[in-house]
């Protein structure tokens, strides 16, 4: 599990590969990845945007923008929480990915939190040793 805390607001991935979604003799590869977001603040807040920066095993960078997660732009109120799964294709066995969202509180103010860099590894993929 990854975990990053911006303004006390906790976010936490769990990636996994997912074999039954990937052909790695055509260059498929298919992770799921689960994101907790904990309020532990003093205000509600609404997540409005999403950023993704992915970069494959070659260093292709990939960039997402958007409003929302899986269609929505949830409401955290303090103590609670709010968790999705989504996932992402990949043409090398390996890469990462690392974000932010874009939050605003109930009274207006705007601000970003960081989503933990994680890294996305199949058992297809090849080791280095330093």
């Amino acid at each position: 599990m990854y975990r990053a805390v911006t303004r006390n607001i906790e976010v936490t991935v769990s990636p996994r590969f997912l074999a039954d979604r990937s052909a790695p003799d055509k260059g498929q590869f298919f992770w799921a990845y689960t994101i907790e977001i904990t309020n532990n603040g003093g205000k509600t807040v609404q997540l409005k945007t999403r950023y993704w920066h992915i970069t494959d095993g070659q260093g292709r960078v990939q960039e997402v923008r958007g409003a929302g997660v899986v269609g929505e732009e949830p409401v955290i109120e303090p103590g609670k929480s709010f968790e999705y799964t989504s996932g992402v294709p990949l043409q090398t066995p390996s890469g990462f990915m690392v974000g932010r969202y874009g939050m605003v509180t109930e009274d207006g103010e705007r601000f970003d939190i960081d989503i933990p860099a994680f890294s996305l590894d199949c058992t297809h993929a090849s080791r280095t040793i330093n």
